[in-house]
């Protein structure tokens, strides 16, 4: 049985460690992350639209899920003139890695446009890039957009369409979100 008096000891020292990782996690991603929650619960997974794309990272995620390469000057450029870029982190407080990705285009006001959503493969599966998608629709509604549209290759248009989104009339590659 344990000791009743070394109890309430052990609480403050918890809502430290407790703190502690709070200041971590919003040094590291700022203060808008969200924790990506996995069902195994091993890795810590973070979802941010403040911390910086590195760009051999991007290049790197993007061949993993088979896509062509850009210029990385081109792409530097996009994310520069891209509304919201968001990343999927997988935690480590020395070097967090990037696994997921997705950016958008956009006035900010009345209309955004996502693209190039990727989730490296090995972490496909779990949900994750449907949390991928709340967050970056969490952070329009922020700026109250009023409509997001996104194109898609058509072997993963249906993942949108689960996710509630209106496919264009050929439903091809084009999907709309409306703000409620």
């Amino acid at each position: 049985m344990s000791n009743p008096s070394t109890a309430p000891a052990m609480a403050p020292a918890s809502a430290e460690l407790e703190a502690d990782t709070i200041a971590l996690l919003g040094a590291l991603y700022g203060p808008r992350h969200r924790i990506a929650p996995v069902p195994s619960g091993a890795v810590g997974l973070v979802l941010s639209c403040e911390r910086e794309i590195d760009l051999i990272e991007l290049e790197q995620l993007c061949d993993a899920v088979g896509w062509s390469r850009r210029p990385v000057r081109r792409v530097r450029k996009a994310l520069t003139h891209s509304l919201l870029r968001v990343g999927l982190w997988r935690h480590d407080p020395r070097l967090p890695k990037l696994v997921g990705f997705a950016r958008c285009t956009g006035d900010g006001v009345v209309e955004a446009t996502v693209w190039d959503v990727a989730v490296h493969p090995r972490y496909q599966g779990a949900g994750l890039g449907k949390q991928l998608m709340g967050y970056v629709l969490d952070q329009l509604r922020e700026m109250a957009v009023e409509r997001v549209s996104l194109f898609a290759d058509p072997d993963v248009v249906g993942f949108y369409e689960r996710q509630g989104w209106e496919l264009e009339p050929l439903q091809r590659r084009c999907a709309f979100w409306y703000a409620p």
